[in-house]
């Protein structure tokens, strides 16, 4: 496959100056080729979650989904991956070790909207949710909460079908506010980061849990009247 890499200049950010012997280089190229693979999977599971939106616009006058983000992973973060993990550096083990290449984040406005989207796309015949990690029922211990799910979805080329593996994590605002902001203090910080911090950080997610439940309350409350 013939890769134009004067259009994919961003993949090589920060990898294109350093020394590679050939074969990492073909292994790179390789990864280009592939993830026009992986952007048409989240295509099919973003086109899926935009009508889930929009029916219940129009069926209950809401949008349960606040905003949809979506990435693939860059090939110098597949094999930064790989590496770190332990795993052969090549598309095969990348394909077979790796769940989150394509990734996707819906953000909810509620904690209800969450599990009512989770339970849609398990209705889905083409979507197979072959993993579920929930943290909103059991947060991690630095207090990040969200709803994992490991999805299977084809993707039809002209000449093959492809099973491509995706990531799907859903949260609501105030979830997604708090991750953010964990994960840019964290990259300032460093991971090894004091027990103070920690136990601060954690504090600050337990408030936010808090109040996701106080709103999901109150919501309840107003569509009974």
């Amino acid at each position: 496959m013939e890769i134009d890499y004067s259009k994919a200049s961003y993949i090589f950010d920060g990898i294109k100056d350093e020394f590679f012997p050939a074969s990492m280089v073909e292994t790179i190229r390789s990864f280009v080729a592939i993830e026009n693979i992986y952007r048409a999977a989240i295509r099919e599971i973003v086109t899926k979650l935009e009508n889930f939106n929009d029916e219940f616009k129009y069926t209950k006058d809401r949008n349960p989904i606040h905003q949809i983000k979506s990435r693939v992973k860059t090939p110098k973060s597949i094999i930064e991956k790989l590496i770190r993990k332990g795993f052969e550096v090549s598309v095969e083990s990348a394909r077979k070790n790796l769940n989150d290449i394509a990734g996707i984040r819906v953000i909810c406005s509620y904690i209800d909207d969450i599990y009512t989207i989770a339970d849609l796309l398990s209705r889905l015949d083409n979507i197979e949710i072959i993993k579920t990690c929930d943290y909103i029922k059991n947060p991690k211990p630095n207090g990040y909460r969200s709803l994992h799910l490991i999805v299977r979805v084809p993707v039809i080329l002209t000449k093959v079908v492809e099973y491509v593996t995706a990531e799907i994590q859903i949260r609501t605002i105030a979830m997604d506010f708090w991750a953010t902001l964990e994960h840019q203090l964290a990259y300032k910080i460093g991971r090894d980061h004091s027990n103070e911090i920690s136990a601060e950080l954690k504090a600050c997610a337990d408030v936010i849990a808090q109040t996701d439940y106080r709103m999901q309350k109150l919501f309840n409350e107003i569509q009974k009247k």
